[in-house]
């Protein structure tokens, strides 16, 4: 995500950032820093600590002082992959083994607990109650959404509001609030943080429907993981859930979806049906909508040479194919 051109603003920050990530592991136990090295090294999209870059920035033009903020919001997240991929029970991420696979559940749960709480560590300079306030809130939701849907797996009467509530913790959060903390420590008036932060949870929101649609119609190569990993996991998301109310074929597809066995061995009968359902479709109005709602945040806030930045963000997310 970071090699695209509307992050050339911050394309100095974001090497500083990404620098830092591994130079930050230093645990006195070296499977711990192995791990942790092989997952950041794995790469990634950067989106959080893009975000807190680039909020920071629309305020301000030096913003050395937010580089610890984006790595940290970068390493909150990369410790719930590791939890993920746990309770998933992934083999890949980002096209390379996970750290479940490579070392198996016991350091995978330390290695994801080292790397969050080195994260706070992160934190200390800024010396504000009111960050630590924020990221301890959406932590715990974000732990709640993980296992809410560990505990909605293969459940077909999911409905649309639960999905919503699912993947606002699992995704939106943590983006509104690299979007918020950014602009906090750039001194931003209250309505432009809250513009932004509503701008990063509209943006989450409509970026994590896309991901779910490309879970059924991109190929391995382009996600980095199998297609159809979530219908593998039970995981019932918007494409599904449209089709469960749609489709003809919804009683036979409520049976596939609600069995682990047939999740697997069924899994191209089922993307068949979503697929032909106009699930995607519907899913993908529904990511625009989302975008939509960003954009109009992005109205709210003065005028800035990244102004345009934030639009371009909004509107590539929506239609991105990888």
């Amino acid at each position: 995500m970071a090699d695209f051109s509307f992050f050339d603003s911050i394309s100095y920050e974001l090497d500083l950032v990404e620098n830092g990530l591994t130079k930050h592991i230093n645990s006195n136990v070296g499977v711990i820093n192995d791990a942790a090295a092989h997952l950041i090294k794995a790469g990634g999209k950067r989106m959080r600590p893009a975000f807190v870059l680039l909020a920071a920035k629309y305020f301000k033009e030096d913003i050395i002082d937010a580089i610890p903020m984006a790595e940290a919001l970068e390493l909150i997240h990369v410790a719930t992959l590791v939890h993920d991929d746990l309770i998933d029970n992934s083999d890949l991420r980002r096209g390379k083994a996970t750290v479940r696979s490579r070392w198996g559940n016991r350091t995978s749960i330390y290695t994801g607990n080292y790397i969050f709480a080195h994260a706070l560590t992160l934190l200390e300079k800024y010396d504000r109650l009111d960050i630590i306030d924020i990221l301890a809130d959406t932590s715990m939701k974000i732990c709640d959404g993980e296992i809410n849907q560990m505990l909605s797996c293969y459940n077909t009467s999911l409905g649309l509001k639960s999905y919503l509530r699912r993947i606002e913790r699992k995704t939106a959060l943590l983006i509104s609030v690299s979007c918020q903390l950014g602009a906090m420590i750039s001194d931003a008036k209250e309505e432009q943080i809250k513009a932004l932060q509503e701008y990063g949870y509209y943006l989450g929101m409509a970026f994590q429907i896309t991901d779910d649609i490309l879970d059924l119609v991109a190929d391995e190569k382009t996600l980095g993981k199998p297609t159809g990993s979530d219908i593998r996991q039970g995981v019932i998301t918007l494409p599904a859930i449209y089709a469960l109310n749609h489709d003809p074929r919804r009683e036979e597809l409520k049976g596939l979806l609600g069995s682990p066995e047939l999740c697997i061995d069924e899994m191209e009968r089922i993307i068949e049906i979503i697929i032909d359902s106009d699930g995607i479709d519907y899913a993908s109005y529904a990511a625009n909508h989302f975008a939509d709602l960003a954009l109009r945040r992005v109205a709210l806030l003065p005028p800035s040479p990244l102004h345009k930045t934030f639009i371009d963000i909004a509107e590539f997310l929506s239609v991105r194919e990888y």
